[in-house]
């Protein structure tokens, strides 16, 4: 029997790894000047990574119930790893198409099987917490850029982009793989004589996608990240632009809204498993649509930062409360694999939301009716969530668990 404390420190190892992604933009401006690449393209790796990641996940996520959290984040390792190393060839021979394929494409699919390898596992081992451990391994992911993106600033700085990925990336692999090494479910219980007391319950992840409430799901999942990774994406500039901050301010403020969502994500779990996750998203989405709203028309720059900040931790608890929520309505049995089909939402968000964003800026000329815009998108999930915290336990109720003695 594992140490439950050291699963969760392991799960969160990997997830810290992995979250690097979200401190790609310290290396736009850098590979930029030293490739010679346009914006558009260097942040297109971002967006093909995050497209990656979601579509792995979804289809990759029965191949980690067959085969364990062990051997899923040891091949999670040798993509991720692969990907590093790959783009810094790539960066060495100044070919953007093998950046896209060793970052976005093979790195994608690491950070995929990466990101739901540890979740189910920590789960088992937190059933009456079912939110804090899914916030604890999730944790990581929305840390990991506080982390990661002084530390690239500084490699890069003093030994180059290209050494840069090759050094992260034996340090990737290391603590990947030490993490990988420790994972493993619990051990089923063992009776007195010889009759051991088994638990089967839930959905498998064919039959809750057959279900309503996996599209009411999916769809919140992908309005919230929509929204939150396109607010992410413009932060920087539209405070600049919007409240006149300073370019040194913005990026204080780019910094601080790691640490929220990393934040978010343990604080937002944490409470969801006291007030139940149903009325968790409806108080997620209460707060973003008033927050969307008056951040349309806000020009104090104290206001601005405390709304987006404010979103962002909404935008992360979304995040680490959905695998507790699915294991709530559909069981643990295959939550990986369901955990995986509800992450494509991201990889697709990962996508619309910068291009949305984009494209309504240049049409208005502004943020007011994006934002505007996002508020609505919240009035919609609002109402799905009332929907999900009245009627979501018709399925929950199905995934009693069937007892059998053996």
């Amino acid at each position: 029997m594992r140490n439950r404390w050291l699963i969760a420190l392991s799960a969160i190892g990997i997830h810290i790894c992995i979250g690097s992604v979200y401190a790609w933009s310290v290396l736009t401006r850098p590979i930029m000047q030293e490739m010679g690449f346009s914006l558009k393209e260097t942040t297109w790796t971002f967006s093909l990574a995050i497209l990656f990641l979601g579509l792995s996940a979804g289809f990759l996520g029965s191949f980690v119930e067959k085969y364990g959290p062990k051997r899923s984040g040891l091949i999670s390792m040798c993509f991720f790893g692969t990907g590093m190393f790959g783009t810094a060839l790539a960066l060495h021979l100044h070919s953007l198409t093998l950046l896209y394929v060793f970052y976005g494409v093979i790195g994608g699919i690491g950070l995929g099987v990466g990101y739901i390898t540890p979740v189910s596992t920590l789960v088992k081992y937190f059933p009456h917490n079912r939110g804090f451990a899914t916030g604890l391994a999730i944790m990581g992911f929305g840390f990991a850029s506080l982390i990661a993106g002084p530390l690239m600033q500084y490699l890069t700085a003093a030994y180059g982009l290209v050494d840069n990925f090759l050094i992260l990336g034996c340090v990737y692999m290391v603590i990947m793989g030490m993490s990988a090494l420790y994972l493993k479910p619990p051990a089923a219980p063992a009776a007195a004589h010889s009759k051991v007391t088994v638990q089967v319950h839930g959905f498998t992840a064919n039959e809750a996608l057959k279900t309503w409430q996996f599209g009411a799901l999916w769809w919140v999942f992908f309005v919230n990240i929509t929204c939150g990774i396109g607010l992410l994406a413009v932060a920087s500039p539209m405070a600049q632009d919007v409240v006149k901050m300073s370019p040194a301010a913005a990026a204080s403020m780019v910094g601080i809204i790691g640490l929220l969502n990393g934040f978010g994500r343990i604080a937002w779990s944490t409470v969801s498993d006291y007030i139940g996750r149903g009325w968790t998203y409806v108080l997620f989405f209460t707060i973003e649509i008033a927050a969307f709203w008056q951040l349309a028309g806000t020009t104090d720059a104290f206001m601005f930062q405390v709304l987006v900040l404010l979103i962002i931790s909404c935008y992360g608890g979304g995040f680490s409360c959905m695998p507790a929520y699915l294991s709530d309505i559909f069981g643990t049995r295959q939550l990986s694999a369901i955990h995986g089909r509800i992450l494509t939402a991201w990889g697709i968000a990962g996508v619309v939301g910068p291009s949305l964003v984009s494209w309504l800026r240049e049409s208005t000329s502004g943020y007011s009716l994006t934002l505007e815009f996002f508020a609505g998108c919240f009035v919609v999930n609002f109402f799905i969530a009332l929907v999900l915290k009245q009627r979501g336990k018709e399925t929950a109720a199905a995934t009693a668990p069937a007892v059998k003695t053996v």
